[in-house]
């Protein structure tokens, strides 16, 4: 956090002229770093800083009445402080603004929004009588947070297949696995959020039927949920690789928390790893092996990584960041074959080629866990099927995050869409549509990836285009990449230019 003696003090006094519309002043209140921000002839000050990654909001966009982050595009409003789009789930403070003619002055901090309620009770007209949601991942998180924040009273029941409490899945691959984070920092909430919520949070439990008519959904224990509204948010899957000679076990996919806790425990001693994939997950393994010192060799199908989703500049870009640190491609092979033991692996690759190695992971992709929709009957279209409200094809049943495939007002395409920050907004509008808000889904998808010490930003979604704009050096990792159709700009990557990015996600929001 910047140092705030050297900041001036907004108590004292800001000469509103000096301010723009959309502007941004940095100063401070007592101890605490504050932002003055101008809309039109409105002030406010708030938290200088995001509340899910402490991005600096200095250098955000001001939108309307609103504030966003420029590390990871969370949004907020700057009247109350509420965090009105993920990935930021935490309000930030407020100030009072008092204004004597030219001049401003912020006072006294104002009220944090009320809390949300801590146990179920009355709901109210026109709302269901209890909420089952199926997946314990970033869409499930987010969606019974929004319940509870907008204040819904009923039974909230979260049944997860998974382990361990929702997490923050994206550290998985990167500040987690390189060493560099702790495990405080993994669980989205800490374990007395979901009581002090009241949300009924059920973990290695795996939902086995669901039946879209009598309103119930039944455990593989045997135990039955009712609903009045259902969100499903089971996620995707890793997909396995099977490889002969491989036994069980021998190559790791990263999926869980457990996945990424077992990585760690046989990367504590390993010195070598080949990472099959060199996917946004699988480069990001090998970034974060490369930090613990291993030598990785990665073996990708492909002669350009990542070129299907970046083009061929972009995923050179990535290959030349990762040779940097010493990172072997061995591009256009695939795995023939896996020899030896737990302890010393044989990797043969199909020109031949062997590594040695104590370490294989797979980072080929997922797949949508769809068997539950698709034993329920719910209409299907590579992935669940979704109206823009994200409602599914049952009466009550809505679906959010890897496995909802929606109308996209931006593209004008049905869109899946593997990205954290989607599944958590879709998990935001389900819950307000759950409680008959009738909210479009129509947020313009962003996702960011990290290699070593430069993030990839993405805005927007292009599955194909007929041109790249490229503004700025990629060698110098800082410029925007403009995927574009037909003149129109479907998707942009920007590198070094945090601004722009969320500059180009409201172009494409206004476009849409």
């Amino acid at each position: 956090m910047n140092n705030t003696d050297d900041r001036p003090d907004l108590a004292t006094g800001t000469n509103v002229h000096s301010i723009a519309d959309g502007g941004i002043v940095r100063g401070r209140v007592d101890q605490d770093e504050v932002l003055l921000v101008r809309h039109g002839s409105a002030l406010f000050a708030v938290a200088a800083h995001c509340t899910h990654y402490s991005g600096d909001l200095a250098d955000g966009l001001v939108v309307g009445e609103t504030l966003r982050c420029p590390l990871h595009h969370a949004c907020f409003s700057l009247r109350t402080g509420e965090a009105l789009r993920a990935p930021a789930l935490d309000s930030i403070q407020c100030w009072k603004v008092e204004r004597r003619d030219d001049v401003a002055y912020v006072r006294e901090k104002l009220t944090a929004p009320a809390a949300s309620p801590t146990r179920a009770g009355a709901v109210r007209r026109g709302e269901p009588d209890a909420v089952v949601i199926v997946g314990g991942g970033a869409a499930g998180l987010a969606a019974a947070d929004m319940l509870r924040r907008e204040g819904y009273a009923g039974k909230v029941t979260m049944v997860s297949a998974d382990s361990a409490p929702p997490c923050d899945r994206p550290n998985l691959s990167k500040d987690y696995l390189a060493g560099t984070a702790s495990d405080d920092w993994i669980p989205l909430r800490p374990a007395s959020y979901y009581t002090e919520h009241g949300i009924d949070l059920l973990l290695d439990t795996r939902v086995s039927s669901l039946d879209v008519e009598r309103r119930f959904v039944r455990s593989d224990d045997g135990r039955e949920f009712s609903y009045g509204a259902l969100l499903l948010a089971t996620g995707a899957e890793a997909l396995p690789l099977a490889v002969p000679g491989a036994a069980p076990g021998q190559i790791h996919t990263l999926r869980t928390y457990a996945d990424s806790r077992a990585i760690i425990a046989k990367a504590a001693s390993a010195k070598r790893a080949v990472v099959i994939g060199a996917s946004f997950i699988g480069l990001e393994v090998a970034a974060s092996l490369r930090t613990r010192g291993i030598a990785v060799d990665v073996v990708e199908n492909a002669r350009v990584p990542m070129e299907r989703v970046l083009g061929p500049e972009l995923g050179r870009l990535v290959q030349s960041l990762h040779e940097a640190q010493g990172v072997k491609f061995h591009l256009g092979q695939s795995l023939a074959r896996v020899d030896g033991s737990s302890a010393t692996l044989r990797v043969t690759l199909g020109d031949g080629t062997i590594l040695e190695t104590d370490l294989i992971v797979a980072g080929v992709g997922v797949r949508p866990a769809l068997a539950l929709a698709e034993k329920a009957g719910l209409a299907l279209d590579r992935g669940v099927a979704v109206d823009q409200y994200l409602q599914a094809s049952a009466p009550g049943v809505f679906a959010a995050g890897d496995i909802a495939r929606w109308p996209d007002p931006h593209s004008g395409a049905r869109i899946r869409v593997e990205h954290w920050v989607v599944a958590e907004r879709q998990g935001q509008v389900a819950a307000l549509n759950i409680l008959g808000r009738q909210q479009r889904f129509d947020a313009v998808p962003f996702f960011w990836s990290q290699h070593y010490d430069v993030a990839i930003k993405y805005v927007g979604h292009a599955e194909g285009w007929d041109a790249l704009d490229v503004d700025g050096s990629l060698e110098r990792r800082d410029c925007t990449v403009r995927f574009k159709r037909g003149g129109r700009t479907l998707a942009a990557v920007t590198i070094g230019r945090d601004l722009p990015s969320l500059q180009i996600e409201q172009e494409l929001e206004l476009l849409g």
